[in-house]
């Protein structure tokens, strides 16, 4: 995946490229953290940058009138964004390390809550979840490792690859379409989204796209 030209977002310090190319070049639309907050201290885990195929806006036509504060707000917009037939590419940088057996787990119990809630958690959805904390397992997260979920637009898959410095980059694939989809809706969930600074973010974002 390639980064082309100078361009870069800092988000919380760190660079981002503006253009991902993928198969084809997509756009840094939306980026935020995670983080916490524990007696009054914020703790930043990871930085995240959006990535979106700028034919996604044609995909959203009904939300043309809407402000980003109401679009942060609407889960049937995100819902429309993540069913939208198109290339999305998440990437994720650590900024506080931790092992990737502790991100394994997190992103497994969200995944699965939600597809247990809606009734879609059976033994695929299970083996496919196995799968990814299996990768995540080994892995160690040091500062400025970097996660990407790369969703085509033809295919409900992904392709997750960690990089860490010195390393060798390692992926695995993802083919069970609910854990596919409830992966994108970790990040991208709207309300329900794990980083609410890269929702209202997007939301900004793709509300000024849709008023062009």
């Amino acid at each position: 995946m390639g980064a082309v030209g100078s361009e870069v977002v800092l988000v919380d310090e760190i660079p981002f490229p503006s253009v991902i190319t993928t198969s084809k070049p997509l756009a840094l639309l939306g980026h935020g953290i995670t983080d916490i907050e524990i007696h009054f201290l914020q703790i930043k885990f990871t930085a995240i940058g959006v990535y979106l195929d700028p034919e996604t806006v044609g995909h959203l036509q009904k939300w043309k009138t809407k402000k980003g504060t109401e679009l942060a707000e609407d889960d049937d917009f995100f819902d429309a964004l993540i069913s939208a037939p198109v290339e999305k590419f998440l990437r994720i940088v650590v900024i506080k390390e931790i092992k990737g057996s502790q991100y394994g787990v997190q992103l497994e119990s969200s995944v699965r809550d939600r597809l247990a809630a809606d009734d879609k958690y059976e033994e695929e959805e299970e083996e496919a979840l196995e799968k990814i904390v299996e990768f995540f397992q080994s892995k160690y997260f040091k500062k400025d490792s970097i996660i990407t979920f790369h969703f085509p637009a033809t295919s409900p898959t992904a392709e997750i690859v960690f990089t860490a410095e010195g390393k060798e980059e390692s992926k695995i694939k993802v083919e069970n379409d609910n854990v596919v989809e409830t992966i994108q809706k970790w990040y991208l969930g709207g309300t329900r989204g794990v980083s609410p600074s890269t929702i209202s973010c997007l939301a900004n974002t793709l509300s000024a796209e849709l008023a062009k």
